[in-house]
């Protein structure tokens, strides 16, 4: 084997093991839907079907004596994807 295929082999593997870890960490933040949230249960039973796809809304909620706002985003299907939530108060 010549040193030129040594390193693409290498650079290769590199290339793959930094694919697994981006997909591993991907699904590692994703965020879980917690009591109040409108995925909690599963998907709503409706669609969104005027909000455009890529579109986003806010969801505020309180659960365990705390205020929390969520962000959705309308998916290709017209199902919901949970992108973000912040903790607002403790009230």
């Amino acid at each position: 084997m010549t040193v030129t295929t040594r390193k693409a082999i290498a650079a290769a593997i590199l290339l793959a093991g930094l694919a697994v870890q981006t997909a591993l960490a991907t699904k590692a933040r994703a965020l879980e839907p917690i009591p109040g949230s409108i995925t909690f249960e599963g998907q709503p039973t409706t669609k969104l079907l005027k909000s455009p796809i890529g579109s986003t809304f806010s969801h505020r909620f309180y659960v365990d004596g705390a205020h929390y706002e969520e962000t959705y985003k309308v998916s290709e299907d017209r199902s919901l994807e949970l992108v973000h939530r912040q903790r607002l108060s403790n009230r």
